[in-house]
């Protein structure tokens, strides 16, 4: 995802989310939480039919049925809208990341838990990758600061959890290199749909969790081997 080169705050984990705006001008808790929920629902199929910029309040309201005269009760404007759906969406602690499924089952093999992580973010995160991908030129600015130091710490986590897997020391950037192409592999169904729909999913699937795994054998073979000149390892 191309963010802004701003520094990332590395203390940024999964509990951290977009800052959503506080609007509390109805006291009814169940009806604010069905009202922001018609909205939000609305402004999705929006964003991903029209883009963000091109959707107007006017749009939403008219597709979720709010009308404009009480929307702002619930949502302070598009922009607080959209942190409350790639929150939903996009942050969703209830997608484990691969860490995680590595800490819950370390002797499972890497290419099952990469499949099962795989499988999650082009299904359960399909609608929150797209909108996340799609919407970031339109953050603001500490919207994308929030986001590039959730993604940095995870791919951060992520790195140093291939060095403990197969050997690399701190200084091998390697580790780097494979985990953001981890990250990056996480959108490739739900970015390339267009062009990959006649493909079986089930093999597609299984096809990039081989791959990567075998990246990380590779890397932990040559992590094994003595250091040719120049610093790198021998393939």
């Amino acid at each position: 995802m191309a963010l802004d080169d701003e520094p990332a705050t590395h203390a940024a984990s999964k509990t951290v989310v977009l800052q959503e705006a506080v609007v509390d001008g109805v006291q009814d808790p169940e009806l604010v939480e069905r009202r922001r929920e018609q909205i939000c629902e609305a402004a999705l199929e929006l964003f991903l039919e029209k883009g963000f910029a091109s959707t107007t309040i006017r749009d939403i309201c008219a597709r979720s049925g709010v009308n404009q005269g009480s929307i702002y009760d619930y949502v302070a404007n598009k922009n607080d809208i959209l942190r409350r759906l790639l929150n939903k969406l996009w942050f969703r602690p209830d997608v484990p990341s691969l860490v995680e499924r590595l800490d819950r089952n370390p002797d499972a093999p890497l290419q099952e838990h990469l499949a099962a992580f795989f499988r999650d973010a082009w299904t359960i995160k399909r609608k929150g990758t797209i909108l996340a991908y799609r919407s970031v030129p339109y953050l603001q600015k500490e919207d994308r600061r929030t986001m590039r130091a959730r993604d940095r710490a995870l791919i951060d986590e992520l790195a140093a959890r291939l060095r403990k897997l197969t050997g690399l020391p701190e200084d091998d950037q390697r580790a780097e290199i494979v985990a953001n192409l981890i990250g990056f592999l996480a959108a490739f169904a739900p970015m390339r749909d267009w062009l990959t729909r006649e493909i079986d999913a089930e093999l597609m699937l299984q096809t990039v969790a081989a791959g990567v795994a075998a990246m990380v054998e590779q890397l932990a073979e040559e992590a094994v081997q003595p250091p040719r000149a120049g610093g790198h390892r021998q393939a």
